[in-house]
């Protein structure tokens, strides 16, 4: 499974912005597709993740403000961030868990700043 992932960007606190992250290759094989984050400094952490059956869980410190979606027939998961804080400053990066190993994306870099 390839991963590419875009949407990233500068944004001021209290702003928005949509990451999207397009699979390609062996996506039959995808159950559930996610968002992890990792700021400097600190593990990456998982932020967001949904199931094939739409199911979807939230890291605490987003719920509210974040949301997760994906379009099955164009392979796309996307994660809407809203209302966004200075502590959401990281690397995101799209994941397709699998079988014995993780897919990963590029990682696109999200700064909210004043």
């Amino acid at each position: 499974v390839q991963l590419q992932a875009s949407g990233g960007g500068l944004v001021q606190p209290g702003g928005s912005l949509r990451l999207s992250c397009v699979a390609s290759g062996s996506i039959f094989t995808i159950n559930a597709m996610g968002w992890y984050r990792q700021a400097p400094g600190k593990q990456r952490e998982l932020v967001a993740i949904m199931s094939n059956d739409g199911t979807s869980r939230y890291i605490d410190s987003v719920k509210g403000r974040f949301t997760i979606s994906r379009d099955n027939v164009k392979n796309t998961v996307f994660l809407q961030m809203n209302i966004l804080k200075p502590e959401d400053t990281a690397v995101y990066y799209c994941n397709v868990p699998g079988e014995g190993t993780d897919y990963w994306g590029q990682g696109t870099l999200v700064t909210v700043s004043s």
